[in-house]
């Protein structure tokens, strides 16, 4: 089964990436982009067939390693 894990910084954390690209898009043209936050998807391939185990071992890993919960939020999701 493929699990997505969608990881972003948590509010208030400065986002230097999303700062840049913002700047970046605005030097493009691209007018009223009022705010950038940038994050990261991991896809896993899990020998796991049943949803919620996947979804289970897919939030031990991000608590363990995928995510430093400190500044960063996890969401999982089943990949379609």
């Amino acid at each position: 089964m493929k699990i997505l894990v969608d990881i972003t910084l948590k509010n208030g954390v400065l986002d230097p990436q999303g700062k840049a690209i913002q700047h970046a898009l605005g030097a493009l043209g691209f007018d009223g982009v009022d705010g950038v936050r940038q994050g990261k998807v991991i896809e896993l391939d899990l020998a796991e067939t049943n949803r919620a185990a996947a979804e289970a071992a897919a939030t031990k890993m991000c608590e363990k390693l995928l995510a430093n919960t400190v500044i960063e939020n996890y969401a999982i999701r089943p990949a379609s």
